[in-house]
C-alpha cells in the first residue's frame, strides 16, 4: 500500500465516521427530551451542521487525490468505526454516546494526519489537523454536560 493509498483510505474512513456521526447527531437533535432539551437541542444542531460541512470537504479532498469518494450507507457501514443506535436514549445517554463517537472521529483524523505526513501531503494533513481540533472542542462541550 502506498502512502497515498493509506491517506485516501484513512480519509474514506474519516468521511464514513463523520457522516455516520452527522446522522446520529441529527437524530438526537430531533429526539432529545428532558430538562436539558433546549441546551442539547441547540448543541446537537451546531455539531451536526458543522459535520455536514466537514463531510463535503473530506469527500472533495478524496476526489482531489484522484480516488472515488464513498457515498452510500452500505459503504459507510463497512468503513465507519461509529455505530448506529436504534431505539430511544435518554438525553444523558445521547451525550455520552456522542462524546465517545467524537473521540473516535478524533482518532480517525489522527490516522489521516499520520498517513498524510508520511506521504508529504500537507493539504490532507491540514484537513486532519482541523478535524482533530473540531473533534476535541466538540468532545469538550459534550463532556461538560457529564460533569
Amino acid at each position: 500500500m502506498t502512502q497515498s493509498t493509506a491517506t485516501t483510505e484513512s480519509l474514506s474512513q474519516l468521511l464514513a465516521d463523520s457522516y455516520t456521526l452527522y446522522l446520529k447527531t441529527q437524530n438526537y437533535h430531533w429526539n432529545v427530551t428532558g430538562p436539558m432539551f433546549t441546551t442539547l437541542h441547540t448543541l446537537f444542531e451546531s455539531q451536526y451542521t458543522e459535520l455536514a460541512a466537514a463531510v463535503d470537504e473530506i469527500a472533495e479532498r478524496i476526489r482531489a487525490l484522484g480516488v472515488r469518494a464513498p457515498g452510500s450507507y452500505a459503504e459507510f457501514g463497512r468503513l465507519a468505526t461509529i455505530e448506529e443506535v436504534s431505539g430511544t436514549l435518554k438525553a444523558e445517554q445521547m451525550v455520552e454516546d456522542l462524546l465517545a463517537d467524537m473521540q473516535k472521529v478524533g482518532t480517525t483524523a489522527q490516522r489521516v494526519l499520520e498517513s498524510a505526513e508520511a506521504a508529504g501531503d500537507s493539504v490532507s494533513a491540514d484537513l486532519a489537523t482541523r478535524r482533530m481540533d473540531v473533534a476535541e472542542k466538540a468532545a469538550w462541550m459534550l463532556r461538560s454536560h457529564t460533569e
